[in-house]
């Protein structure tokens, strides 16, 4: 297997591998706990090196989708998330776009309630914590620091989640989180989800909406975070299209 064209350089061939194994477990109609081919397989049926197999493979193991167990073969991942390879990350294919947009429109439901619910609940640690995250993402973009940014991201909207004081809503937010940075590293990581500048200043909204303690405005926020996130999906996807096309 050679590196796939896409926008702005290749694929390299454990990507695209990667994609495939998920789409051939998907096409098997393997569960969570079931037995994989093994490499050796895999590489035959992907018409690809062991070598490309055995990076796609680290790379999925690191996602929590497969596990490799030292002697025995390789698994589909069974980890105990409620949402993650038990119901959902079993089907979710990082780089079908009708799963991404899907995948968002769960998302925009679940962060619309984590931020209306924590507007009424949030205590005074939880502010500073939203506050907090909401300050690292902005300083990772002023910085151009793409890591501080992801964490500062990441850290916001988990603390969202957390001063919801739903228990069930923050795990599917993680959990949905986790998918979604799969979509990015799979496929599509360096194409998309660059409209860093609003969501530093959509984060704000946010957070001044919980502060104040106002539920609907907080909600509402969230979702135009999550529309305004999606659009540039829509936009890089579009675009990265386009240009394979020419």
């Amino acid at each position: 297997m050679t590196d796939t064209p896409r926008e702005g350089g290749y694929r390299p061939g454990y990507e695209v591998a990667a994609e495939q194994v998920l789409e051939l477990i998907a096409r098997l109609g393997l569960r969570p706990g079931d037995r994989m081919p093994t490499e050796n397989d895999l590489a035959r049926q992907l018409g690809t090196s062991r070598t490309v197999v055995r990076e796609a493979v680290k790379i999925l193991s690191a996602l929590g989708r497969v596990r490799a167990q030292k002697g025995r073969g390789l698994y589909v991942a069974d980890d105990e998330g409620m949402l993650g390879a038990g119901m959902l990350a079993s089907f979710f294919l990082p780089t079908d776009l009708d799963h991404i947009y899907m995948l968002f429109e769960f998302r925009r439901a679940q962060e619309m309630e984590t931020s209306r619910l924590a507007a009424r609940r949030a205590a005074p640690a939880e502010l500073r914590a939203i506050e907090e995250a909401a300050a690292l993402c902005r300083r990772g973009f002023e910085s151009g620091r793409a890591d501080l940014f992801n964490e500062g991201d990441d850290a916001f909207h988990t603390a969202v989640a957390t001063a919801s004081h739903n228990m069930f809503l923050q795990i599917a937010v993680r959990e949905a989180r986790r998918l979604q940075i799969q979509s990015a590293i799979i496929g599509l990581r360096g194409s998309v989800g660059g409209h860093a500048a609003k969501a530093v200043e959509e984060h704000d909204a946010i957070h001044q909406a919980i502060r104040a303690g106002d539920a609907e405005a907080a909600a509402h926020a969230a979702a135009a975070h999550l529309d305004n996130t999606l659009d540039d999906y829509r936009r890089e996807i579009q675009q990265r299209l386009f240009s394979s096309a020419g």
